[in-house]
């Protein structure tokens, strides 16, 4: 194991830093003056951004770390990226402005758009900084021998469960909302029948996936944070209980679903007469 290149890396973190400040503020501005105050499309910007801060750090470390895992991370991170974006875009197209952004705008004493960017645009930046950690500090020094293989193997199976869970999930979703029949009802079938929220468990383990890809070296340990971050605000912070919290007004059926099924990692289903 070689010497890690600090210096360049923490260039990495400053010049991401503005990339992501950047980035944010396009979608403001794009928000407010191009969408007529309209702000779901910040949701697009969340899975895109992964991807832009991917690109910058390989350009950026390039020579101070094993290439092959250079564009590893970069190609996982893009690959998943740029699918969450596509589908949040997809989704979100023709519909009204997400009811998460109209009722913190309501709430607003003052100014809505700036009660906004305090609430969602300047917290959505700083996590995704915090959270893209492993992917900036994983490109940057060069290691061998067999941990290395083991947490790179590791990683990429993590990502690969991750990522199926997630595109799986989501199509199987669609599917299920597509069908008008399904009006009202709650999906309990495919992956959905283990976990309630496969796609928030896939974004974990994706997460966690490129966090071990980054542990080449003993500086990729600071990755942990950002998995640890990325899980809690999955499950318990903005994710799933987030959703969880009025989706039983809007589905009756729901209540038995929750007590049948687990929460975020998926489990064998429970029968109906037993306790949860």
């Amino acid at each position: 194991m070689t010497s890690y290149p600090w210096a360049a890396a923490l260039t990495n973190l400053w010049v991401t830093a503005l990339v992501v400040a950047a980035m944010f503020g396009a979608a403001l501005f794009t928000a407010v003056r191009v969408r007529g105050n309209r702000h779901d499309g910040i949701d697009v910007v969340w899975g895109a951004g992964f991807a832009v801060i991917a690109v910058v750090s390989l350009v950026l470390a390039l020579g101070d770390g094993d290439l092959w895992r250079q564009l590893l991370i970069t190609a996982l991170t893009c690959v998943w990226g740029l699918r969450l974006a596509w589908h949040i875009g997809r989704r979100n197209h023709g519909k009204d402005e997400d009811p998460r952004y109209v009722e913190i705008m309501e709430r607003a004493q003052g100014d809505p758009v700036a009660h906004l960017v305090r609430k969602v645009y300047l917290p959505q930046a700083v996590v995704m900084w915090i959270v893209s950690l492993p992917v900036q500090l994983g490109q940057y020094g060069a290691a061998a021998g067999t941990l290395v293989v083991v947490v790179t193997v590791l990683g990429v199976l993590s990502w690969a469960v991750g990522f199926c869970f997630e595109a799986v999930g989501d199509a199987q979703l669609a599917a299920f909302r597509a069908d008008p029949t399904n009006s009202g009802k709650v999906l309990d079938s495919g992956l959905w029948r283990y976990t309630r929220h496969p796609n928030y468990f896939g974004d974990a383990a994706v997460w966690w996936g490129l966090t071990l890809l980054a542990m080449h070296h003993w500086a990729g340990l600071i990755g942990l944070v950002s998995a640890a971050l990325m899980t809690w605000l999955l499950a318990r912070g903005t994710g799933a209980k987030l959703l969880e919290s009025t989706i039983g007004d809007r589905r009756p059926g729901y209540a038995d679903y929750v007590r049948r099924t687990s929460g975020f990692f998926p489990l064998p289903r429970k029968d109906a007469h037993e306790p949860r």
